[in-house]
């Protein structure tokens, strides 16, 4: 009969009797523990100590390789919940939609900006200190009351967004592409601020648009046929002209051209371990390049 000191148990589970090694650490395993290994078992802490050695697969741009556009998923998910929001309380589009300068009286009654302007009156929008509209507009869309085009609004931005998205978050990784949409959200409305400050935008347009800007360079550097990708962007340029009368064709510009810039440092920046820190610089340096006008600007307006 074996003695109790011969008795070899599984060093996670003192309790369980235990006869196999764990090929990398040779501690004593028990079923539960086990993982197949290409030799043997290995214990659990060891295959998630291999796992954090083994190098992650990373795109052409850098984004790690991912399944699900999960980014994606949470936009869309945001701009329908608050298009929700704006059919329980419209107020909502009054409160946070993209506003340069504007004036409201004591009964809530909205005027156009004018500076000086009576004394009864006080700015609203970024003028008046709500700088949280240059994004809380992209996530608003117009109401049902607007129309036909009032529910073809947000359809025809999400449809889009679940087109384009799922297409370069996959390349991008999720962090760089969140953050690919929200300079290109904050591009748009910063062009606004600066040509049309007195006109009330929503819309995920300007972000759409960064979106289609990202899509034709990463096209170029990956060197894929150009030709449906042409026609894509020729698409797109048709419906900024057509939008010159429809909504705001400044938001979408200054997504265009945002999208575009963030896009091209992700993409021509050379690998290598650098390559991470120098695409957050660019970023911080669009940021920066997208506030201080706006600063300005306001500054100018105010007076």
């Amino acid at each position: 009969m074996e003695s109790e000191s011969t008795v070899t148990t599984c060093f996670r589970h003192p309790k369980v009797e235990s006869h196999v090694r764990c090929t990398r650490c040779d501690r004593y395993i028990c079923p539960d523990c086990m993982r197949e290994a290409a030799v043997g078992h290995q214990c659990v802490e060891c295959v998630k100590e291999g796992a954090r050695s083994v190098r992650q697969a990373r795109t052409a741009f850098g984004g790690r390789i991912t399944t699900a556009p999960l980014v994606t998923y949470v936009l869309i998910a945001l701009n329908v919940l608050a298009y929700l929001g704006e059919l329980v309380r419209p107020s909502i589009v009054d409160r946070f939609e993209m506003l340069g300068a504007g004036l409201v009286g004591p009964d809530g009654t909205h005027y156009l900006w004018q500076h000086p302007y009576p004394s009864e009156l006080h700015a609203e929008g970024v003028v008046g200190g709500e700088w949280e509209r240059l994004l809380t507009g992209s996530f608003l869309h117009l109401p049902p009351t607007e129309g036909t085009f009032g529910i073809l609004h947000i359809v025809m931005n999400m449809v889009s967004l679940w087109n384009i998205g799922r297409v370069v978050e996959s390349q991008l990784g999720r962090v760089r592409y969140l953050a690919l949409y929200l300079l290109s959200a904050l591009g748009g409305s910063v062009l606004v601020l600066l040509i049309a400050p007195a006109t009330p935008t929503v819309g995920a347009s300007g972000a759409i648009f960064g979106l289609g800007a990202a899509y034709y360079v990463m096209a170029r550097r990956l060197g894929a046929d150009m030709s449906t990708v042409n026609r894509f962007m020729a698409g797109l340029l048709v419906w900024l002209l057509i939008s010159a009368g429809l909504t705001s064709w400044q938001g979408h510009l200054g997504g265009l051209l945002a999208g575009g810039m963030v896009t091209l440092a992700y993409a021509y920046v050379p690998r290598g371990p650098r390559r991470g820190p120098i695409h957050a610089v660019a970023c911080v340096a669009l940021l920066v390049l997208l506030v201080l006008p706006a600063v300005g600007k306001v500054s100018q307006l105010t007076g």
